[in-house]
């Protein structure tokens, strides 16, 4: 709730970000194999605090409070702000940040909030364009190259196409992860998903 109560800034996190009803604790679930790590709720907005999640010795996952959610008090939404905007700023430890958009509605004035404030401090992005089993093949892929459409050049920022319910994309995920901890660059397939083993990496025969 406190920068102040922050463990250690040191190792490596990524961040979890994501508008309240993004399905983004669903997706950590997803992607860690843990059914009740993160938080699920019917009502959106379940995250109040900076969670964090030790993967391994070092290596973290934070699970960020959900913006966008109306419900909440002006006064939280304006803690919430500060407490992100204090972490993105002076966190060393943060190497990376994923952030959960629905599939249908993305790219949010909250979503391009966030994601400019990783690129405040140079930090790669991953975005997750959830809920992807509610449309077919060709309108998911239509929301994908959208989505590209809007990212700023450099390739700091990819994105994917993910479903926590049916499991489409959640391997890609997992593997962008790992990325973003060893601090690798993510190559996204034609397809649009992540490319985790790095087959098309330089130096790797792809």
């Amino acid at each position: 709730n406190k920068l102040g109560q922050l463990p250690p800034d040191a190792g490596v996190e990524v961040a979890v970000a994501g508008r309240s009803n993004a399905g983004k604790s669903s997706a950590i679930n997803a992607i860690t194999q843990r059914k009740g790590l993160a938080r699920t709720s019917k009502s959106p907005g379940a995250t109040r605090l900076l969670n964090f999640f030790e993967l391994e010795e070092g290596r973290r996952l934070v699970d960020l409070p959900g913006y966008g959610f109306a419900k909440v008090a002006g006064s939280m939404r304006a803690h919430w702000g500060s407490l992100l905007e204090g972490y993105f700023a002076k966190r060393a430890a943060l190497k990376g940040t994923i952030v959960v958009m629905d599939v249908r509605h993305p790219m949010t004035d909250h979503d391009q909030d966030m994601l400019a404030l990783a690129s405040s401090r140079g930090l790669p992005v991953h975005i997750l364009l959830t809920k992807s089993d509610k449309l077919g093949r060709g309108a998911g892929g239509n929301a994908l190259q959208a989505v590209r459409r809007k990212l700023p050049p450099g390739g700091l920022v990819t994105v994917q196409l993910f479903s926590a319910h049916a499991g489409d994309g959640v391997q890609e995920a997992r593997g962008a992860l790992e990325k973003l901890l060893d601090g690798k660059p993510i190559k996204e397939t034609p397809a649009g998903s992540a490319d985790p083993a790095g087959v098309n990496q330089p130096g790797n025969g792809g």
